[in-house]
């Protein structure tokens, strides 16, 4: 009977997602991995380059559903500030990222937050950020040229804001809350932290 390739690698790719979590990136080795996959090292390696692509493997579905998400979040907020959808720019938040995208795949997101160090996702938080502020800023212009009363807010401030709010929706997940705790404690945050965008942003 053929070997079922399919669940060979769904093999491989929980075993590499074990050992990160356990130990991080820079604690794992392939040997262990191989180990926990009921294969040799050079088994592995057939599957992947190096431990790098591993980890890449297990994290990268998550990261582009995230930047896919965040792409679709930016059209829909644009149409709406240009009066083309129904609703307004707070029709999606962050939170809903987090319950349709991060949750389903929560173990993928410890490891990019608690596990990368030492691959090219250890800055990714700062990096996600900083490319969010950029868009906010666009935005924030663009509501400008639409007449609303955004307040002067330099880049500088506007990091520190996305700061607190990305942590303050993560810490939830990171400390291991069941999926109905999480959603309940984002509803809390979201309701603390819209007010003040709304009024940033010239809405209040």
């Amino acid at each position: 009977m053929p070997r079922d390739k399919t669940l060979s690698h769904e093999r491989v790719k929980a075993a590499i997602r074990e050992e990160f979590l356990e130990k991080g990136y820079e604690g794992a080795s392939v040997r262990s991995i191989g180990a926990r996959a009921g294969m040799s090292s050079a088994g592995l390696y057939r599957h992947y380059p190096d431990k790098a692509a591993m980890f890449d493997a297990v994290i990268r579905p998550l990261t582009d559903s995230i930047e896919t998400w965040l792409e679709l979040h930016k059209k829909k907020s644009l149409k709406s500030v240009e009066g083309q959808l129904s609703g307004d720019i707070f029709g999606e938040t962050f939170v809903d990222l987090i319950r349709d995208v991060i949750l389903p795949k929560r173990e993928e997101f410890k490891l990019l937050i608690s596990c990368s160090a030492g691959t090219r996702y250890e800055n990714y938080i700062n990096d996600f950020v900083i490319q969010n502020q950029k868009d906010m800023m666009r935005m924030f212009d663009r509501l400008r040229s639409e007449g609303y009363k955004v307040r002067d807010i330099t880049e500088e401030e506007l990091h520190i804001l996305l700061s607190a709010y990305l942590t303050a929706c993560f810490e939830p997940i990171i400390h291991g809350h069941d999926d109905e705790e999480v959603l309940k404690q984002l509803n809390t945050i979201r309701d603390f932290f819209l007010p003040g965008w709304q009024k940033n942003m010239g809405f209040t």
